[in-house]
């Protein structure tokens, strides 16, 4: 990582901390309850995280795969991430198409799990979250990919709570980068 990128990953975490983290008891997506919370979206969606997002994540995937054509991820999390990415991409002029993951099938017209651009069968493409627990949202995404005849690169995000999440990636055969994890935001505190 050059030096540009390593001062666009403090920033990033100085946006993080200052206004998505939060230290308190909270029920997370996963059932779980923990004693923090990141709520990504509060960053992802401003001006300047989402720029950085965009830059830091593209390099990630670029850095791991660089036949990757399109990124995308479950809704809602993902949503902002994928645009991002495919900004920072286009910018950069290697562009990367974006998709969007639903929860559930679309429940008229073409019934499809994947909306955006379309993709032809064994397109590379990278899976996006924003905070990785137990995998199971990431998870999904990658299912949903492969179904729609996608290969699924890998896993990118912004923060593993490293609390399951990567070993259920692994078990599936997905590698998961992420650009943080929860010891930047609550030190060695468990």
């Amino acid at each position: 990582m050059n030096d540009l990128l390593a001062a666009d990953k403090s920033r990033l975490l100085d946006l993080l901390r200052t206004f998505s983290f939060a230290k308190r008891k909270v029920t997370l997506a996963s059932g779980r309850e923990s004693n923090f919370y990141i709520d990504c979206k509060r960053v992802t969606l401003a001006a300047e995280g989402h720029w950085l997002v965009g830059r830091l994540l593209l390099d990630s995937i670029f850095r791991l795969d660089p036949t990757v054509t399109a990124v995308g991820g479950l809704t809602l999390g993902a949503d902002p991430i994928a645009s991002a990415v495919s900004m920072a991409s286009w910018l950069g002029a290697r562009p990367l198409q974006g998709f969007i993951v639903r929860k559930e099938a679309k429940g008229h017209g073409t019934g499809r799990f994947l909306e955006g651009p379309p993709l032809q069968a064994g397109t590379r493409v990278a899976i996006v979250e924003d905070v990785v627990t137990t995998g199971g949202s990431g998870l999904k995404a990658c299912e949903r990919a492969e179904e729609a005849g996608l290969q699924v690169a890998g896993v990118f995000a912004l923060v593993d709570r490293l609390e399951g999440g990567r070993e259920a990636f692994e078990a599936r055969g997905y590698r998961l980068e992420s650009l943080f994890t929860r010891t930047d935001f609550m030190g060695d505190e468990v």
